[in-house]
C-alpha cells in the first residue's frame, strides 16, 4: 500500500510539472511571429534534438534509460502524439486561443470514453454526467466559432484533444514509460512541415521563442504529460491540461490583449467547472478505493 501511495503522489507531481511548463507553450509560439508550416517545422525540429541528446546522455549515465520507443504500442502513441501535434499548431493559427485551450480540456472526458470502449473501463454515472455537461459548453464555444472564420480552428482543437486522448489510453494500457515516445513522435510533423515549407517558403520574424519551446518546454512537457500514466490514471493525466485550460488564456490577455468572446466565456467556464467537479471526484474516488483495499489486506 505504502508502494502504491508513492507511486500515485510521485505521477501527479510528474504530470503537474508538465501541465505547468505547458502553459506558456502557445504564447511562445505567438511571440515567434511566424507562418505555422515554419513554427512548426523549427519546433519539432528543435523538440526531436533535444529529446535525442538528452536521451543519450541519460544512456551514458545509467543503462536503465526508458527506451525511445517501447514496441509496436510505443509507435503507436509517438504516431498519435506527432498528429496532436500538427492538429495544435494549426488550431493556433485558426482559432482564439480561449477556444482552442477550452476545447483541448475536453481530452479528459475523450479518455474516459477511449477507457470505456477500448479498456472495457465503464464510466461511472459521474463521468457521463460530466461529458454531457461539457458538450454543453463545447456547443456554446462552437456556435460562437460559426460564420466568424474559427470553425476550422475549432476543429482541429477537438482533433488535436482526441489524439492526445488516445496516445494517454494506450500508454496507460501497456504500462510502459511512453516519455521519449511522445518527443519521437515529432518526427511526423516535422517531415510534414519541412514539404511544406518546400513549397511555401520559410518565415519566422522571431525564431528564439520557438527555440526556447522545442529545447526546453516541449521535452519537459511532453515527456513528464506522457511519463503520467504509468502511475496515474488517464483522466487523472487528462486533469492537468487544465492548467493550460485556464493559464494560457491569462497570459495571452496580458501579452496580447487577446480577450476572449462572450461565448468562448461561458463555454469555458461550463468546461471549467465540469472537469474540476469530476477530477475531484476521481481523486476522491480513488483515496476511497484505495483505503477500502488496505482495510480487506492488513499488513
Amino acid at each position: 500500500m505504502p508502494a502504491l501511495s508513492t507511486d500515485h503522489r510521485k505521477g501527479l507531481l510528474i504530470t503537474g510539472i508538465g501541465g505547468l511548463a505547458l502553459t506558456i507553450d502557445i504564447p511562445l509560439l505567438k511571440l515567434a511571429d511566424g507562418e505555422a508550416w515554419s513554427v512548426l517545422l523549427l519546433r519539432t525540429g528543435v523538440t526531436l534534438l533535444a529529446a535525442l541528446v538528452i536521451w543519450a546522455v541519460w544512456r551514458l549515465v545509467t543503462p536503465n534509460a526508458p527506451k525511445l520507443v517501447p514496441g509496436r504500442k510505443g509507435l503507436m502513441v509517438a504516431g498519435l502524439y506527432g498528429l496532436g501535434s500538427i492538429f495544435f499548431v494549426s488550431a493556433v493559427y485558426n482559432t482564439t486561443t480561449a477556444n482552442l485551450v477550452f476545447i483541448l480540456a475536453f481530452n479528459s472526458m475523450f479518455a474516459a470514453l477511449l477507457s470505456w470502449i477500448f479498456l472495457g473501463e465503464r464510466p461511472r454515472a459521474g463521468t457521463l454526467l460530466a461529458m454531457a455537461v461539457m458538450v454543453m459548453g463545447i456547443l456554446i464555444i462552437v456556435w460562437d466559432s460559426v460564420g466568424a472564420g474559427n470553425l476550422l480552428g475549432d476543429l482541429l482543437a477537438a482533433a488535436s484533444a482526441l489524439t492526445i486522448a488516445s496516445a494517454i489510453t494506450i500508454s496507460r494500457a501497456s504500462g510502459e514509460d511512453m516519455g521519449f515516445a511522445a518527443l519521437v513522435g515529432v518526427v511526423l510533423p516535422l517531415g510534414v512541415a519541412a514539404v511544406m515549407v518546400g513549397s511555401v517558403g520559410f518565415h519566422v520574424e522571431q525564431p528564439w521563442w520557438i527555440v526556447l519551446n522545442g529545447a526546453i518546454i516541449m521535452p519537459l512537457s511532453f515527456f513528464c504529460l506522457a511519463t503520467g500514466p504509468r502511475y496515474i490514471t488517464g483522466p487523472e493525466v487528462a486533469m492537468f491540461y487544465l492548467l493550460e485550460t485556464v493559464l494560457a488564456p491569462v497570459w495571452m490577455w496580458l501579452i496580447f490583449l487577446e480577450k476572449p468572446s462572450g461565448n468562448a466565456l461561458v463555454g469555458g467556464v461550463i468546461l471549467v467547472v465540469a472537469l474540476v467537479a469530476h477530477s475531484v471526484w476521481q481523486l476522491m474516488e480513488g483515496r476511497r478505493r484505495r483505503a477500502a483495499a488496505a482495510i480487506s489486506q492488513p499488513a
